[in-house]
């Protein structure tokens, strides 16, 4: 059965250059791209007004923004190699917290993620290493995992922060448990550079992407292959999980969105906003019926998307 999601607003030119990542809040979709400053749109107004830019905030640009689940904690990283971690203050707005200094050479820190109360932070680096750090005690790395050197390319926590995926240039993925510092799986399935990894809400699937131009979703607590979504025909850049699980959603390098369905394990819409490549790909927060999802990349655009049955 397939859905209808529409185009419900653009706002163009949000960004003088590429957006590279997206991060949402219950009520604000934060973008970030080549140019220093983060832009902060509203996500309860119909036309999604820009309610803050953060001015000067990486030099050289950012190519990820992450934000908590609960909403309350951010981390960005700038093409500098610096990483910057945000709050929200007692007023609402996004304040620096403090940074995470590990060498802050470019690469050092790349793809990141936060659990869902942000005391969590992992990150790749470019030689393979992921860490964890624990954002409360002072940004303290508290986990460092080796693998086999190559580029990690994609990362995510887990919503309770207790294990981390890392998807890599040379294909593999792995599963880390951070409360006893261990691998649990060494995914197979992808072989080409994997772009993006992502738990499912319950922790129970994760799916991983990349240059493979499939979708594989692996089993989490028996680290078999249960399902391998096909269609796109170009990289797929991002994934991110519906608020409840059933529906994955996936951006490509050749501008096309697709939406897939857990239950039928098949593509039910497909969409673009132009022929750019699409970097970030993000479910707005579910508000009574209506499902929301955001799409930004090579256009420098910042698409939204609503299921035409909502209410």
């Amino acid at each position: 059965m397939s859905k209808q999601y529409l185009t419900v607003h653009t706002v163009d030119n949000a960004h003088v250059t590429d957006i590279f990542s997206l991060a949402v809040t219950p009520t604000q979709i934060i973008s970030a791209s080549g140019s220093s400053s983060l832009k902060i749109h509203s996500t309860t107004e119909s036309d999604f007004p820009l309610i803050k830019s953060l001015e000067h905030v990486h030099k050289l640009g950012c190519h990820h923004v992450v934000v908590s689940k609960n909403g309350g904690k951010g981390a960005s990283i700038g093409f500098g190699g610096e990483a910057k971690v945000w709050t929200i203050s007692e007023h609402g707005d996004w304040v620096e917290e403090g940074a995470i200094v590990d060498g802050n050479k470019a690469g050092e820190m790349w793809a990141i993620a936060l659990s869902e109360n942000g005391q969590y932070l992992a990150s790749t680096t470019y030689d393979g290493r992921i860490n964890v750090w624990d954002t409360i005690a002072d940004r303290t790395k508290i986990r460092e995992y080796e693998t086999k050197g190559s580029f990690g390319m994609c990362i995510d926590l887990s919503l309770d922060g207790r294990l981390t995926a890392s998807g890599h240039e040379n294909g593999s993925v792995y599963v880390f448990n951070n409360d006893t510092g261990r691998m649990v799986h060494s995914l197979l399935g992808l072989v080409k550079p994997v772009r993006a990894v992502a738990f499912s809400p319950g922790g129970k699937l994760l799916a991983s992407a990349g240059d493979a131009r499939t979708i594989a979703l692996h089993d989490v607590a028996s680290g078999e292959q249960v399902a391998n979504f096909t269609g796109h025909a170009a990289w797929i850049m991002s994934l991110d999980w519906s608020f409840m699980g059933e529906y994955l959603l996936s951006g490509a390098f050749d501008g096309k969105a697709k939406v897939w369905s857990i239950d039928q394990r098949t593509c039910v819409a497909t969409h673009s906003a132009s022929d750019k490549t699409i970097w970030s790909v993000k479910w707005l927060p579910k508000t009574g019926k209506t499902e929301l999802f955001a799409i930004a990349g090579g256009n420098r655009s910042l698409s939204f998307f609503r299921e035409a049955t909502g209410g």
